[in-house]
């Protein structure tokens, strides 16, 4: 059966189906070019950015079900900044209504990244106030300094194991949509696919994480602006990472 042109992109017959270790300095590049994509239509991926960060404070105000929402939706509209990303690497010209893309293009498997996500993360928090037995009610509550410390030091533990469980979590929702939008495979193939990339390339995101947390600084300062630059490029450095990591070229 041949391919959609959205199914995959060029290099089809290089895909290396749970990714490929590259060197270390690599995660500098995936942030190199990543705004090198941006650069190419800024205007058009700072209106993306903007409206997504309208849908969420609007589903932000929902109780429950806007947070629920936000988490099954959020791999759809990352699906969308994917096929943007690839049609200014492949030399066209992105298109704002690419943000919707994915819900006309694997809807079905990047919505259940979402729950999958959604039940991950709420699995996470019920353990975690399993194991700690509920310290932030405890500091809530506390009125001596014995108290305090001694709730604090719970909130620590709890903060830990939060963490501890989050980040395999986002490794495997991290290359999920760009795998999901460019082959043909489901939720728990992409989801296991992406983990094993991140794995075999922890030193790349290492560097690319400490690049990211000083941009991060930078973008806030003037009032938060920073981030109308630094979030398009956060989205499509997945998509420069998912080329780089699942590509033998």
């Amino acid at each position: 059966m041949s391919a959609s042109p959205d199914e995959t992109i060029t290099l089809r017959e290089a895909f290396v189906v749970h990714g490929r270790t590259v060197p270390f300095e690599n995660g500098w590049s995936w942030l190199a070019a990543a705004w090198s994509i941006f650069k190419r239509a800024p205007g058009v991926w700072i209106g993306m950015i903007i409206v997504l960060c309208l849908i969420y404070i609007v589903l932000g105000v929902i109780p429950v079900l806007g947070a629920i929402a936000s988490l099954a939706a959020g791999p759809v509209f990352t699906g969308g900044l994917m096929l943007a990303s690839r049609t200014t690497d492949q030399g066209g010209e992105a298109q704002f209504t690419q943000l919707f893309g994915g819900f006309n293009h694997r809807f079905g498997p990047l919505v259940g990244v979402g729950v999958l996500y959604l039940v991950g993360f709420a699995a996470i928090l019920f353990i975690v106030m399993v194991v700690t037995g509920g310290s932030i009610l405890t500091v809530i509550n506390a009125t001596t300094p014995e108290e305090v410390m001694a709730a604090g030091a719970g909130l620590l533990l709890a903060a830990l194991i939060f963490f501890a469980l989050l980040i395999p979590l986002l490794m495997a929702v991290w290359f999920a949509p760009a795998l999901i939008v460019f082959h043909d495979v489901g939720s728990f193939a992409a989801m296991r696919a992406s983990f094993t990339g991140c794995v075999r390339n922890m030193l790349p995101f290492l560097l690319y994480g400490i690049v990211w947390f000083i941009a991060s600084i930078v973008a806030s300062i003037p009032l938060g602006l920073g981030w109308l630059v630094l979030g398009p490029v956060t989205a499509a450095s997945i998509y420069t990472a998912y080329k780089d990591i699942y590509f033998d070229v």
